[in-house]
């Protein structure tokens, strides 16, 4: 069992430092900005360029094994191996991309790109998990912080490679091969878990607020100085300014625990501490959640002792022969997860909005140039600033209305995807000046989709495989990728620029397509996948309304009681049940 410290100041350095671990867990959304050099240095199609894209969101998203090591090791370990993982994947993609060494298998290829992207796998599920289970109370809030950093990753290293790295996608390599690792390193001590606490107050409030203040002050510094940069020829000390203040900007959350040890809370005058640290009765430790579950509320207040005796009485004499099946809101197993409708309801939504949004995301470079524009570094940013809004706003509103109106979160996935389809629509148009708004517009609403799904899961099926569950649901991203990037836009791009150089079928080369037809037909494609995901989305936000109203009916978050862990241990003997019978006949 992870060991875990009892404070409220760890739980807020760990979540600084997941910031850090978040972005560069981001890693992934680099692909754009060196695809163009493994298409013109290597020499691949358009069909091959998006099979890599493929890998890449494989390799982001396939996340079981992560999901399962969560629960078995210490995060710090985790945190090594995709470390590793970065390091081994992106070396190899240098290797071919610097010339360094010739001749390297496109299968090798492949691979090592699966390799290097699942280093984001390892890094966002041994954050994810550590802080949700830090901040029980404040799920939505965290998720959408830490998805929110983790959509600003690509503005913050398209920031790094046009002003430290001047446009080099072999220097972009070479950096991720040797810096992400290197982040990892220095974090790992700081990523740990910690008692959460019972509830949330007025002062944890401010603290979410200040971070999500600070991340949207980053996201607009961003977005603005890479337009700048890109705009205008500024020298050389102004870009490395630029670049300085962002990394102050990124160390805003670490304020929090520096506040917290210089202006300790003043003692009461009772000669009690306000934040009450040292009340072994207001917290729990981590990973026991039947004991913390208790001390957090019970939809079944004052039933306790009679529930668990009439369960022992039915379940029959001398121990109990079986475990009741859980309820929506309580901790399932993954084989108790997958019976239920409203998981594959929540599988199939994640992976609509996010399958097609990842499509455009891989093919945005060749979606601009098609359109007429041919520097696509502002596309990246607006998509990834959009992303970052999305997630971020996700997790902010969403948390909102669940405590206001008791409104499922699966809500905002609904409205979302419907405006998908018109942004799809829009692109197919292919409307003159309409590139920019509806690539930024399309970032924000597929952001939303990793911000909801998160804390969902979590809410429906509890919190002790939320690392597999959470994995699991990320399949939805490398699918959509494979169906409707690798095997539709690929496929259709590769024909139309067929067409427009006079040729039955490109194969192994890298001749562009130009015009909007290269992608009007994926993009109706994928506008009338998203008609289907907003009505299934409809369906699941009915079905499980009834769950929010329970866990929150008191307009804050309130863990049911889950009695399984109480009354189904199979040691239980006759002596037991007999002394409990006998005390209720007395």
């Amino acid at each position: 069992m992870v060991t875990v410290k009892e404070g409220t100041r760890p739980p807020w350095v760990g979540l600084g430092a997941a910031v850090w671990v978040q972005i560069a867990a981001g890693n992934a959304y680099n692909f754009p900005l060196y695809s163009h050099s493994l298409k013109s240095v290597l020499g691949f199609s358009q069909r091959q360029l998006t099979m890599l894209g493929v890998a890449n969101d494989i390799g982001e998203n396939v996340g079981l094994v992560p999901g399962i090591a969560s629960n078995k090791l210490p995060p710090w370990m985790i945190l090594s191996i995709g470390a590793f993982a970065c390091f081994f994947g992106y070396g190899v993609l240098w290797l071919a991309v610097s010339r360094t060494v010739l001749s390297l298998p496109y299968w090798l290829l492949w691979i090592a790109l699966c390799v290097a992207t699942n280093s984001s796998a390892w890094l966002t599920t041994v954050i994810l998990v550590t802080n949700m289970r830090n901040f029980p109370v404040s799920r939505g809030t965290v998720a959408g912080i830490l998805k929110g950093y983790g959509g600003l990753s690509a503005a913050v290293f398209t920031e790094i490679y046009s002003v430290l790295l001047r446009n080099s996608s072999s220097r972009l390599l070479l950096f991720l091969t040797l810096g992400v690792p290197a982040l990892c390193f220095v974090m790992m001590y700081f990523v740990r878990p910690c008692t959460p606490a019972s509830s949330e107050d007025s002062a944890e409030r401010g603290h979410f607020l200040f971070i999500q203040a600070a991340s949207v002050v980053v996201g607009i510094y961003v977005l603005t100085t890479t337009i700048l940069d890109d705009s205008f020829s500024l020298s050389a000390p102004i870009t490395y300014s630029f670049v300085t203040i962002m990394v102050v900007l990124l160390m805003a959350p670490l304020a929090i625990p520096l506040k917290m040890t210089f202006y300790p809370k003043r003692v009461d005058s009772s000669g009690n501490l306000d934040n009450g640290d040292n009340n072994a009765d207001e917290s729990e430790p981590l990973l026991k959640p039947s004991i913390s579950t208790a001390s957090l509320g019970s939809f079944r207040e004052g039933n306790d002792s009679s529930s668990d005796i009439a369960m022992l009485l039915a379940e029959g004499e001398g121990a109990v022969k079986r475990k009741r099946r859980p309820k929506r809101g309580e901790d399932f197993k993954f084989t108790e997860a997958v019976i239920k409708a409203d998981f594959w309801l929540l599988f199939l939504v994640y992976f609509v909005g996010v399958g097609t949004g990842v499509t455009v995301l891989n093919n945005l470079a060749q979606i601009g140039i098609a359109q007429g524009t041919h520097d696509t570094t502002i596309l990246l940013s607006l998509f990834s600033f959009g992303n970052f809004v999305g997630r971020l706003g996700g997790g902010v509103v969403s948390e909102h209305f669940v405590k206001t109106k008791t409104i499922p979160r699966t809500f905002w996935m609904t409205c979302t995807q419907i405006l998908m389809i018109f942004i799809y629509l829009l692109f197919a148009s292919a409307i003159s000046g309409t590139l920019y708004a509806a690539t930024a517009l399309l970032g924000i609403c597929y952001g939303v989709q990793f911000s909801i799904m998160i804390p969902t899961v979590s809410e429906l099926f509890g919190l002790r495989h939320f690392g597999l569950f959470y994995n699991f649901m990320s399949l939805g991203n490398p699918l959509g990728a494979f169906l409707f990037s690798g095997l539709l836009a690929g496929y259709i791009y590769d024909n139309e620029a067929a067409k427009q150089h006079g040729l039955n079928y490109l194969h192994g080369t890298n001749v562009s397509c130009l015009g909007p037809d290269c992608f009007r037909l994926t993009f109706l494609v994928l506008a009338g996948v998203c008609g289907v995901g907003t009505i299934l989305s409809v369906v699941l936000s009915t079905r499980i309304k009834p769950v929010y109203e329970m866990l929150y009916a008191g307009g804050s978050f309130r863990l049911p009681q889950n009695t399984r862990d109480e009354v189904a241990e199979p040691e239980i003997s006759a002596n037991i049940l007999s002394e409990r019978n006998t005390s209720l006949v007395d």
